[in-house]
């Protein structure tokens, strides 16, 4: 059979086979062909799922998080005070307080298809949200790594502040001259300027506040130590939950999210303030019981 006869029997037999064929079916066929078009198309939303979580008292790519240089005390003599302070004994093994982070595809230079979008809402781990919500409109992928950044330096500088004002007013600690240095790679927003303020205070007074436990939590912070919202919280607990952490600290303004999507087996503690946070972890490392804790309540 030549290659022109093949051709051929091949062209007669669709011409049978669609000539037999109603409007109604070309119609149909035209509809399934544009909407498998349509879910290759990038999508309008974005998908956020549990991201990885950082020791704020570790390193991260060979350095560490926090480091404090303290001119007062270079050999740390304030981790008596700071002991005496606190009431509490220092542990053996260090604990971990951990930042906690979501995955966001969607957004500018991280486009998804709408069909990876649509599979997603069949994940209980995965949340599917408007990408306005997140990123104005018309905002490419510079500026938006360019604003995360700008909210995590924000969030940085606030932390540093809140946490030597706290150290100098509730600690006793001699906080003049001292410089903090912060290094992270791959995370950007406000979120995690709660747990750097913490991590600041555990550097600053050699205490270990975790008490030996892996703590995780999330917030921002401001310069006075309020302690406010963030976004994706009920993915953030998955996350905790996941890499070991058995207590949370979550922002009081949060705190309608959490009731109802707490993962079993994680205590999560409601704070507003920098100082409600310090002492939650005081009680934990105490050994206090969750019932001793403020908690998300669910509203009458």
């Amino acid at each position: 059979m030549t290659v022109i006869s093949f051709t051929s029997r091949v062209f007669n037999y669709f011409v049978k086979y669609f000539s037999s064929k109603s409007v109604q079916y070309f119609i149909g066929l035209i509809i399934g062909i544009l909407a498998i078009i349509v879910l290759f198309l990038p999508s309008a939303y974005v998908v956020e799922e549990p991201g990885p979580t950082q020791d704020v008292l570790g390193k991260s790519s060979g350095k560490y998080v926090i480091n404090v240089d303290n001119p007062n005390n270079p050999n740390n003599p304030n981790k008596k005070a700071a002991s005496a302070v606190s009431g509490l004994k220092s542990h053996s093994k260090s604990g971990k307080l951990l930042l906690v982070t979501v995955n966001t595809s969607g957004v500018p230079g991280y486009e998804i298809p709408n069909i990876y979008a649509v599979l997603s809402w069949f994940d209980s781990k995965k949340q599917i949200l408007p990408r306005e919500v997140l990123v104005p409109v018309n905002q490419n992928a510079s500026d938006y790594k360019k604003e995360t950044n700008k909210q995590m330096t924000s969030s940085q500088s606030s932390a540093q502040v809140a946490a030597l004002d706290y150290a100098k007013k509730h600690l006793n600690v001699n906080v003049k001259n001292v410089k903090v240095k912060m290094h992270i790679d791959d995370i950007g927003g406000p979120s995690a300027g709660m747990m750097y303020a913490l991590g600041i205070l555990n550097k600053l007074t050699g205490v270990d506040l975790a008490g030996g436990k892996t703590i995780a939590g999330t917030g921002t912070i401001d310069n006075n130590g309020k302690v406010g919202a963030i976004g994706g919280i009920r993915l953030k607990m998955i996350s905790a939950k996941r890499d070991g952490a058995r207590w949370f600290l979550a922002p009081n303004s949060n705190c309608d999210e959490v009731v109802g999507n707490i993962p079993q087996g994680l205590n999560v503690v409601s704070v507003k303030t920098l100082d409600d946070a310090y002492k939650a972890l005081e009680k934990i490392k105490a050994g206090k019981s969750i019932k001793s804790f403020k908690t998300c309540n669910a509203k009458m």
